[in-house]
């Protein structure tokens, strides 16, 4: 067990001060309550025979009913024996071991009324026969014997084998259940069978002390102790220790949670440097602390620069063997303690390790008290994915293998087996060994970690080992955790250095365009088109009408036209009479508009006669193209003198304070990113195009130029059609469409639409603008398969996209965003701007060419969001997203969502996209969001989806089915089922404009409505203690409890003669869902027996 049972050792090196500080800090720890002292001594109980199950005990005895078949509390180990071997000799020991132990002979039992006793059997006969086998069948059966599930009800919870692998070579197997044994008890019947066999070869009779106690009598004395004063001591300090809150730690998976959170085991050790360990021993020394201490500092200080989180809670087993009744007792004693840290980036690891110790030290003061006892006490939110008070575990060990040179005649190795299971998802254990050495081996989830990860994650805690030893003085920020080479990858991953000769403004490789194919056909809007000279000559004369009314380089002109031949005619003249366009969406409220016209600064707009009375503001002159009558304005190309720098355009995206912010853009940057959408994907002259996005989404800018720089077909969507799956097809079809964009709320919508897989002629589709959920991705490969799928990404302050990905049929759960484009830097980076591990989430970070010079008029916004390169020595800058990225394994950038919509139901953080991505996943629903709602019951989840053509769908049955895929608190509370998803102009999914769940008032009570439902009422009420329950009410949200779950199904079984599971009890806490649960089970149950009658009746006729 952890090296924490040094209390008075500890307490010895201390100064007066620090003895005084933990005085203070341990809050009374030196005052137990009166009657204590007495209570401390364990005597038998007055009574034998069958006794209460200790705390720990009943956990065991829960986790096993939850999964009886998983292995993550089997303890299994075994002796390489060399020489000659008396196996005789060996069972014997064995067996009087087993006689002198009451705990290797214990059983459980559930009375009828849910109580859980434990009962001590007869010694019994040991049979240990010995097997030869090959190395390779060696292996496969220690496998098989680790893995078999223990009964606890029937017994016995310890097995044996032994296996001849030569003449004299023999291998001894031995696999305990965790509930009648502990690691410390794994050692003293190592020490104890040495000594037996050696007694029996050698002819003498061993005699050892009788236990001065049983087991039983340690469960009854725990459960008197924590009823009295003392345990309300102690439950005191464990609540002032760790407060009110209860954070979950969120470490980043490279695969999703599961629901039940049952993992197999994976390991991956490294050695500690012999002189490292004496450094730290030293250094622990310094501040009063063991060497344990100094592990779990730099283990702390790990998870919090892999999570940011700022309070870490980390679950470290105790040995609890501090009373003297129990030093030779085998048993379940170990106790698991949640030791807190609070951790920011400015904290030195000396003050750390000062914390950890002080906790460590009041933590032993306070060993009694159960971690189910807090658990309960502290009434956290459960879930079957683990312990509700930390998700990661630290232990520390001291290998003793002297017993192992005490066999005459026999050379031992102790041998210790990987666990099948993990009881956490990650947990590091230190091992200590007699010679000094010491590993540290990181035990973990292959379901939800790359060893990749967990690699790098060791070298990052010798890294911090390195620094706690060295410089105990810097802070958790200034420690470098990547290598060179760590460094040096991320590098090659985020910096793209491409770079795109022959720069020029858009406009002028379209009159290139113009100039060689004048008669190609440039634009398609309904009937109507225009050719390359004929959109060129007109762009010309308005352009040439634009610089007599005053337009120059660095000028803004406001755009206010629906989709037409006039828009795009608009936006190429400003761009050739050397101005930069502003997009009004006719669409935005007018308020909105008002603004965004004052806060460009426009003095010219170009509308249509229709808009006019829209747009009269003073100090505005407002334009209608379609009036203007330009035919004595010259046709060709105005001469203006361009710069790279100067502004192209500027597009307003929403702000936080409300009102929305101008990023303007060059034309330099324009040109790269479209320089590199060419280069990537190699439109031709042969290409058609579709214009559908509206302009005032920045991914409209590559839609209107770039077929237009390469002599493509550009086709205009009608108003409104951008919004129409049906109409969408019809103009894909019609113009035999090869490109287009999509957001992926729309593209959900445009596949859910019946004829999709008419448009063969797709080649390329685009999206950006959100997330794309995988089963949008395998939607496109299953109807579209002749179409490459794009997922780009990028802000409107950095031109349009930044980072690209190639979609593949992989399987994945996540579609990556990728790696940067040309002349692009992204940099993944914690609060502190450092680097972030591999696979560790970060803010995203983005530099290059394509940054906007900044927000129009907005200097302070500007200085907060674009800031400077802290990586760049020639001065550059960087942009701030608010994204969460992290880099995956193949060196791909993938969006975790933003940072200010971060989500926290009851202290645990919720990552909507993964509950979206599973209600997505149900083939009967086409759209999903997650929103917090906030509501008088505190922050709730509520769904929205809508389903798929012809296609039903209940919200009972998809909740049921989350339930079974998501952890309990990420299922959503209410799910609403509508027609569609609201959009807003852009085409996203307008969150605002989300209708408020129908309230539910918890308050309201309803009657049971039929016999099930009655009866499970009476069993709820009688275990809870309440007078009523109403069919709408939680289990667990009354005060249910593991514990009371056991008892409940016991109950269930006992008056309905149904078998319930302990897992249904969490899958159905509502009592309605519960009884609808029970009879859809006895139905399949009374189908059965009816299919059973009917074989027995023909079988009858058959005779």
């Amino acid at each position: 067990m952890s090296d924490m049972n040094t209390l008075a050792a500890l307490r010895a090196r201390l100064s007066p001060a620090q003895l005084a500080k933990l005085q203070e800090r341990l809050s009374g720890a030196g005052k137990p309550a009166a009657g204590a002292a007495s209570a401390q001594t364990i005597s038998r109980r007055a009574s034998g025979g069958a006794a209460e199950l200790s705390f720990s005990q009943q956990r065991q005895w829960f986790l096993w009913q939850l999964d009886p078949d998983s292995a993550a509390y089997h303890l299994s180990g075994g002796l390489r024996l060399s020489g000659r071997l008396d196996a005789e000799a060996l069972r014997a020991s064995l067996e009087a071991l087993i006689a002198r132990h009451p705990s290797l002979r214990t059983i459980f039992r559930q009375e009828q009324d849910g109580s859980l006793r434990q009962l001590v059997q007869a010694p019994p006969s040991v049979g240990l026969p010995c097997q030869t086998l090959s190395a390779g069948e060696l292996e496969k059966e220690i496998r098989r014997i680790c893995s078999q599930p223990f009964d606890l009800a029937s017994g016995p919870l310890l097995r044996a084998a032994l296996f001849r692998l030569g003449e004299d070579e023999h291998q001894l197997v031995v696999v305990m259940h965790h509930i009648v044994s502990d690691g410390y008890s794994t050692q003293l019947i190592l020490d104890e069978l040495a000594q037996r066999y050696a007694a029996r070869v050698q002819g003498r009779v061993l005699q050892l002390p009788e236990p001065p106690i049983e087991y039983g009598d340690y469960a009854a004395w725990q459960r008197n102790l924590l009823a009295g004063a003392e345990g309300d001591r102690q439950l005191a300090w464990w609540r002032n220790l760790l407060g009110e809150q209860q954070p979950a730690l969120n470490l980043q998976t490279a695969r999703p949670r599961q629901a039940e959170g049952a993992y197999g085991a994976a390991r991956h050790a490294v050695q500690l440097p012999f002189e490292l360990v004496a450094a730290l021993r030293r250094q622990g020394q310094n501040h009063g602390a063991t060497f344990f201490t100094a592990l779990l500092t730099a283990f702390q200080a790990l998870l919090f620069r892999y999570s940011g989180q700022t309070d870490i809670r980390v679950g470290v087993p105790v040995a609890n063997r501090h009373h003297a009744e129990t030093a030779g007792l085998v048993g379940f004693f170990v106790n698991t303690q949640v030791l807190p840290a609070r951790l920011d980036a400015k904290l030195p690891l000396q003050r750390l390790l000062e914390q950890t110790r002080d906790n460590a030290l009041g933590a032993q003061a306070h060993q009694d008290l159960p971690l189910d006892w807090l658990v309960e006490a502290m009434q956290v939110e459960r879930s079957l994915t683990g312990n509700p008070l930390f998700q990661v575990m630290f232990n520390h060990l001291r290998l003793d293998h002297g017993s192992l040179a005490q066999w005459p005649g026999l050379a031992v190795e102790r041998i210790d087996f990987d666990e099948q299971n993990v009881q956490s998802e990650l947990s590091l254990t230190t091992y200590e060994s007699s010679d000094g050495k010491v590993m540290a081996s990181f035990s973990y989830a292959p379901e939800l970690f790359d060893a990749a990860y967990i690699e790098g994650m060791a070298e990052h805690y010798l890294v911090l080992l390195q620094a706690l030893a060295g410089k105990p003085e810097q802070t958790l920020s200034d420690i470098e955790l990547l290598s060179e080479a760590q460094q040096a990858r991320l590098a090659q991953w985020g910096n793209n250095r491409k770079h795109h000769d022959g720069e020029e403004p858009v406009h002028r490789l379209f009159e290139k365009q113009a100039e060689n194919q004048p008669a190609s056909c440039a634009l398609l809007f309904g009937d109507a088109s225009l050719s390359y000279g004929e959109l060129n000559a007109r762009a010309n004369r308005l352009a040439h009408h634009l610089i007599e009314l005053g337009v120059r380089p660095e000028n803004k002109v406001g755009v206010a036209l629906e989709r037409s031949f006039e828009m795009v005619v608009s936006l190429l003249a400003i761009l050739k009479a050397g101005g930069a366009y502003v997009p009004l969406d006719p669409e935005y409220p007018a308020e909105r508009l008002r603004y965004m016209v004052e806060d460009s600064g426009i003095g010219l707009l170009l509308t249509h006669s229709q808009l006019l009375p829209q747009f009269r503001h003073d100090g505005v002159t407002a334009l209608a193209v379609d009036q203007l009558n330009l035919d004595e304005q010259p046709a060709h190309n105005p001469a203006t003198a361009l710069h790279g720098e100067n502004l192209a355009y500027v597009i307003y995206t929403s702000g936080s304070t409300g009102r929305p912010k101008g990023a303007a853009n060059r034309h330099r940057s324009l040109y790269n990113r479209l320089a590199w959408m060419q280069q990537a994907y190699r439109l031709t002259p042969a290409d058609t195009v579709l214009q559908k996005t509206p302009f005032s989404f920045d991914v409209s800018v590559w839609e209107f130029f770039w077929p237009l720089m390469i002599g493509a077909r550009l086709v205009i969507a009608a108003p409104g059609e951008h919004r129409e799956p049906a109409r969408l097809r019809e103009l894909i079809c019609r113009h035999q469409v090869t490109t287009l964009h999509f957001v992926p709320s729309m593209l959900q919508a445009f596949l859910a639409h019946e004829g999709v897989t008419d448009c063969r002629s797709l080649t390329r589709i685009v999206c950006s603008g959100e997330a794309l959920p995988a089963e949008a991705q395998h939607g496109v490969f299953k109807l579209l398969p002749q179409a490459a799928l794009y997922n780009l990404y990028g802000p409107t302050e950095a031109a349009i996209d930044v980072t690209h990905w190639t979609c593949r049929a992989d399987g994945g759960s996540q579609v990556p965003i990728g790696q940067p484009i040309s002349q692009t830097k992204t940099y993944v980076l914690d609060g502190e701007l450092n680097l972030v591990p591999a696979g560790v989430a970060g803010e995203l970070y983005l530099g290059g060419i394509g940054l906007a010079r900044g927000y129009l008029e907005r200097s302070a916004l500007t200085a907060e969001r674009f800031a400077a390169d802290p990586f760049d020595p020639l001065g550059g800058r960087l942009y701030r997203t608010g994204d969460l990225v992290r880099w995956n394994g193949e060196g791909q950038l993938e969006y975790l969502g933003r940072l200010d919509h971060q989500v926290k139901i009851r202290g645990l953080r919720i990552e909507l996209g993964e509950i979206e991505a599973q209600l997505l996943a149900q083939p009967e629903l086409r759209e999903a969001v997650v929103v917090a709602r906030e509501g008088a019951a505190g922050t709730r989840l509520v769904a929205y989806v809508s389903s798929q053509a012809g296609a039903s769908c209940e919200a009972s049955q998809i909740r049921e089915r989350l339930a079974k895929l998501l952890p309990d608190y990420m299922v959503p509370s209410a799910i609403v089922v509508l027609e569609t998803l609201p959009l807003n102009a852009n085409g996203k999914i307008d969150r605002k404009a989300l209708p408020e769940p129908e309230q539910q008032q918890a308050s309201q009570y309803e009657a049971p409505q039929d016999g099930a439902e009655a009866a499970l009422a009476a069993l709820w009420a009688e275990l809870l203690g309440m007078d009523s329950i109403g069919r709408n009410d939680n289990f667990f949200q009354l005060g249910g409890h593991s514990l009371l779950a056991v008892q409940l199904t016991a109950r269930i079984q006992r008056d309905m003669q149904f078998e319930l599971s302990v897992k249904d009890v969490f899958r159905h806490p509502v009592l309605a869902e519960m009884a609808r649960h029970i009879g859809a089970q006895c139905g399949k149950s009374n189908e059965q027996a009816l299919a059973d009658l009917d074989s027995f009746i023909d079988s009858l006729e058959n005779v």
